[in-house]
């Protein structure tokens, strides 16, 4: 009796928990369609506020796109606001920057093996690939340029600040363990022309 009920649970939490993801991703997207169909320009001080529609991401090589949430306004990416954030999509980090600024690393984390796994085979994406980030404000087109994973402990540095416009995207790694972070950089090629 105890095995079912372990599989049970197990079953629940790698697919279940899908479920509840895929009602949330369904919603927003409604929200969103019709900012994307005709972008706006960026506002100054422009905040989204945690569990709002930030940007819809699309990577082709891996069949992923998903519709990307603000987290919330919080340091610890482990704490209950980022779980609970997490259960809707990939979620964007607030202290990082956005996309139609002309500097900064956008830095966006996702689940790899509950909520519908968004991030289930980033391990797959390749340098040269390229990931797709359509936001109120146009589409920003990146290409990867690192793929690598990190000890969990330490691995915030991959959130720093750049230069250049960049984009990071972090999960657990391996799948099924959350040891270490998985961890996508990519440089932007293209984006709506500023006036």
């Amino acid at each position: 009796m105890t095995a079912a009920g372990l599989a049970g649970y197990v079953s629940w939490l790698l697919w279940g928990t899908g479920l509840e993801t895929a009602r949330a991703q369904d919603q927003l997207r409604t929200e969103v369609a019709p900012l994307f169909e005709e972008p706006s320009q960026a506002g100054e001080q422009e905040r989204y506020l945690p569990g709002e529609a930030y940007a819809a991401i699309v990577i082709p090589s891996i069949a992923i796109d998903f519709i990307v949430v603000e987290g919330p306004d919080d340091d610890t990416y482990r704490s209950s606001e980022w779980t609970e954030t997490l259960k809707m999509g990939p979620a964007h980090y607030p202290d990082s920057a956005d996309p139609w600024e002309s500097t900064g690393r956008v830095a966006i984390a996702g689940h790899r093996t509950t909520y519908l796994h968004p991030f289930l085979n980033l391990d797959r994406v390749q340098v040269g690939d390229t990931i797709e980030l359509a936001t109120q404000h146009g589409t920003y087109l990146y290409e990867v340029d690192r793929n690598f994973t990190r000890p969990a402990a330490g691995s915030g540095v991959v959130l720093e600040q750049t230069k250049r416009p960049t984009l990071v995207l972090t999960t657990c790694h391996p799948k099924y363990s959350s040891r270490e972070r998985l961890i996508i950089t990519a440089t932007l090629v293209d984006g709506p022309a500023k006036d």
